[in-house]
């Protein structure tokens, strides 16, 4: 994919000033016929279009950068915005920080409230209703605007642009494998829907596992919750109707309310049941007894994205040539505490 041609480069190409390609794309009476009619041809050579934000805006440098994220509340989130704020402020860039709080509606307004002159790139990681929606064109639109995108963590295949992901179908196989070299048989896992790409891949590390021991996957030991209004009841029930000896949960909260449940019921963790969640935040680290967790590094993670949006923003790359993208994989590490049997 070739970056759009800008006005600015245009008005470098033929050596006019970019306020005489834009009246002449205009039209305007101001301009020679001559020099409309070649600025026209080049534009269309190259497939000029447009930007629906004000050129003058677009055309001057803010030194910010605009970050929307699902969720300020989750621990993961507040780590990945602390390394992406790290990282722009040693480059002398500003942080202006959206949360779009799970709604794909809210995700496309700040989206729109950002991009008219506030910035100059955006980093990102998608609301779960953008991914049950299936609908990205708000993502394609601000890119074909000029602004660079890097995603991170919850990212899309169809869009191409740079990404910071994790190894999460590699570090849910570890997990798994961990309670299965524990001598566990029967691992539950505590997920998503399916729309949110990184549970999926949690997922596929977990069956991956259990097939490589030569153990069935039975689908009555995977729990699915919504990703809003969790009720304590959906894992009371689990842990009430189910019989299990390991539980692989996509994120801490998961965990912790899992091991309150179990304990409630008189099992003992991780003497009858051990458990490992993802994301190392404070309730892992306080919970009863500790979480073994998947550290996922979001300051890392938010240090890299926050690299790779400003050495696009740094160093543009004329209108003919290719633009090309990066997929970065940071390495998760797995934190063993006291819900897991030490080896």
């Amino acid at each position: 994919m070739k970056r759009k041609i800008t006005l600015k480069q245009i008005a470098k190409e033929l050596e006019v000033s970019i306020s005489t390609v834009s009246k002449a794309l205009k039209d305007s009476d101001e301009i020679s016929a001559d020099t409309k009619q070649k600025v026209k041809a080049f534009a269309k050579l190259y497939n000029y279009r447009p930007n629906t934000i004000a050129l003058s805006l677009k055309n001057r440098k803010t030194k910010n950068i605009g970050v929307v994220i699902p969720d300020i509340v989750h621990h993961f989130f507040t780590t990945v915005f602390r390394g992406i704020e790290k990282c722009a402020n040693e480059h002398g860039y500003n942080v202006v920080v959206c949360v779009s709080d799970e709604s794909y509606e809210k995700e496309v307004f700040n989206m729109e409230l950002l991009a008219n002159g506030s910035i100059d790139g955006f980093i990102m990681s998608v609301s779960a209703e953008t991914q049950q929606k299936n609908d990205f064109s708000h993502l394609k639109e601000v890119m074909e605007q000029g602004f660079p995108l890097v995603l991170f963590d919850r990212v899309i295949d169809e869009i191409k642009c740079d990404k910071v992901v994790m190894n999460d179908e590699q570090i849910a196989y570890d997990a798994t494998v961990k309670m299965l070299d524990e001598g566990k048989k029967k691992i539950a896992l505590v997920t998503t829907e399916s729309y949110f790409n990184v549970s999926e891949k949690r997922a596929e590390g977990y069956k991956k596992a259990l097939l490589d021991h030569n153990i069935a996957y039975d689908e009555k030991l995977t729990l699915v919750l919504p990703f809003k209004g969790i009720e304590e009841s959906y894992i009371e029930n689990f842990v009430e109707n189910e019989s299990f000896d390991g539980v692989l949960c996509v994120n801490e909260i998961f965990a912790v309310l899992l091991m309150g449940a179990a304990q409630k019921k008189g099992i003992k963790i991780p003497e009858d049941v051990s458990v490992i969640g993802f994301t190392d935040g404070l309730l892992s680290r306080y919970s009863s007894p500790t979480l073994t967790t998947v550290a996922q590094h979001g300051e890392k993670m938010g240090e890299r994205a926050a690299e790779m949006l400003i050495e696009k923003l740094e160093n543009e790359i004329g209108f003919d040539e290719e633009e090309v993208y990066k997929t970065e994989v940071i390495e998760a590490t797995l934190l063993e505490r006291g819900s897991t049997i030490n080896n």
